[in-house]
This record gives structure tokens, C-alpha cells and sequence, in this order.
């Protein structure tokens, strides 16, 4: 199969642009940054350091130190596909965190977007 051209993504550009979309809705960085730290276990210094450096989408979840393990509670549908039917891991868990930052988007509470 071939590898899918979103992989190669980098993770900077990304991180960008859900902070961008957040802050459009008047939600913040720090809130995007709560969320990714929360589903991969990156800490707020792991996190700053792949956001400065140079890794792609697949690079940044292959380092992760742990996905979440309440991460099969996320569901719904983003970009027209259900995140919990998605077979490629790596692509689950990239429209995972699409998912997190579609709710936060959307006026979501913290406490219902991190699935506690």
C-alpha cells in the first residue's frame, strides 16, 4: 500500500494550523497544546521540541511516549470519515487529534474533549 502524502506532513505546520483554527473560535494554544500532550504523552518540553524541530506527522506519533489509553472512547466522523473505522494506526491517530481539535473548535469542554 502506498504511503499516504499526509504522513510526510510537518508536525510544525500542523501544530500551526490547529492553533490557528482554535484561536478563530476564541479558544487558545495553550488549550491545542493540552490536547496533543494529553493523546500522545508528549510533556509541554517534548511537545515545544517537535514543534522547533524538523519531524513529519509520522516521525512526531512514532515518538510519542504513549497514546492514551482512553483514545478508543474517540468517536465521530472528520472529513467525511469515521475516526474509529480508519484502518492505517498512523492515520487514526492523526484524525484522532483532528477529531480533539474539531471539538475544541467547536465549543467543547476540556473535560468532555480529553475523555476522563
Amino acid at each position: 500500500m502506498a504511503r499516504h502524502p499526509v504522513f510526510s506532513y510537518r508536525f510544525a505546520k500542523i501544530h500551526a494550523l490547529y492553533v490557528q483554527k482554535a484561536q478563530r473560535k476564541q479558544r487558545t494554544s495553550e488549550e491545542v497544546d493540552q490536547i496533543i500532550c494529553w493523546l500522545t504523552g508528549y510533556d509541554a518540553a517534548g511537545l515545544r521540541q517537535q514543534v522547533e524541530g524538523e519531524n513529519d506527522l509520522e516521525t512526531f506519533f512514532a515518538e510519542a511516549p504513549r497514546m492514551h489509553p482512553n483514545t478508543a472512547l474517540i468517536k465521530g466522523v472528520v472529513c467525511g470519515v469515521r475516526v474509529e473505522e480508519v484502518e492505517d494506526p498512523l492515520m487514526r491517530k492523526i484524525r484522532y487529534l483532528d477529531k480533539l481539535i474539531d471539538e475544541l473548535a467547536k465549543g467543547k469542554a476540556m473535560e468532555k474533549i480529553l475523555r476522563q
